[in-house]
């Protein structure tokens, strides 16, 4: 069995969102779609066309169903996936309160969803 080391569980989820990815000066390096394969409170792990540099920051606009929020984080991994495309995983760093109610709220209905 593997030993869990997250903080917080993670929620299989699929939705657009769109991001910008900054260098390690803070200087816009580029921006796009992509998809969430999963989230939770800490993190998520975006799929996209392009590769996103393990040294770049990520300001991300995700809609859960009629709110958006915008949310702050460092990318911490990244892998080619076999349908090449490009998996991300993101560590949040700085998300609003309203942003993080907005996540938790989204969470707990996708979990309650889930048991039905």
């Amino acid at each position: 069995m593997v030993e869990e080391k997250r903080k917080h569980s993670r929620i299989d989820s699929v939705n657009l969102l769109n991001y910008v990815y900054f260098d390690e000066n803070q200087e816009e390096e580029n921006q796009g779609m992509g998809r969430t394969l999963n989230v939770s409170e800490s993190g998520i792990l975006l799929e996209t066309h392009n590769p996103i540099d393990t040294s770049h920051f990520v300001s991300l606009t995700i809609g859960f169903k009629e709110d958006v929020v915008e949310i702050k984080g460092k990318v911490i991994y990244k892998k080619e996936n076999d349908k090449g495309m490009y998996e991300s995983g993101i560590e949040f760093f700085q998300m609003e309160d309203n942003a993080r109610a907005t996540l938790r709220r989204y969470i707990k209905a996708f979990n309650e969803q889930s048991f039905e």
